[in-house]
């Protein structure tokens, strides 16, 4: 009974439903943030912080180096709601790369999260693995 209550069920995500997941999770946070806090990116990228540890520890352990690609991608393509725009497409390209600009600090910060997250799983399982080939005494 006490392994049960130390393994929690938890989903487990391929490398591309981490992409997925992170991209759409970061889309409809950004849009929420739009509406709620009008646009604050500092709201966005301590959203963006959670998402990123959240991917870290729910991408299979067998694809763990996803994780920390797909970071980026979440962070741009959540940003498109948040990001500060005119009518054409050149002002809204324009606001995007601004926002990518001035928010790069919380981009490399919740990027650099996903990677730690991973490198601890990564790290906790060659352990797992040490321990389980050894033979015991």
């Amino acid at each position: 009974m006490p392994g049960a209550v130390r393994r929690l069920p938890g989903p487990r995500l391929t490398g591309l439903g981490g992409g997925l997941f992170s991209g759409a999770l970061m889309f409809v946070l950004g849009y929420l943030d739009q509406v709620l806090f009008g646009a604050s990116l500092t709201v966005y990228s301590v959203l963006f912080l959670l998402v990123c540890v959240l991917t870290g520890l729910w991408v299979r352990g067998a694809e763990l180096l996803a994780a920390p690609v797909v970071a980026p991608i979440a962070f741009a393509f959540g940003l498109l709601p948040v990001a500060r725009s005119g009518d054409g497409a050149g002002e809204r390209l324009a606001g995007l790369v601004t926002a990518l600009a001035t928010q790069v600090g919380w981009l490399y910060g919740g990027t650099l999260l996903a990677g730690l997250t991973v490198l601890a799983r990564g790290l906790h399982r060659a352990t797992a693995r040490r321990r389980a080939a050894s033979p015991r005494r």
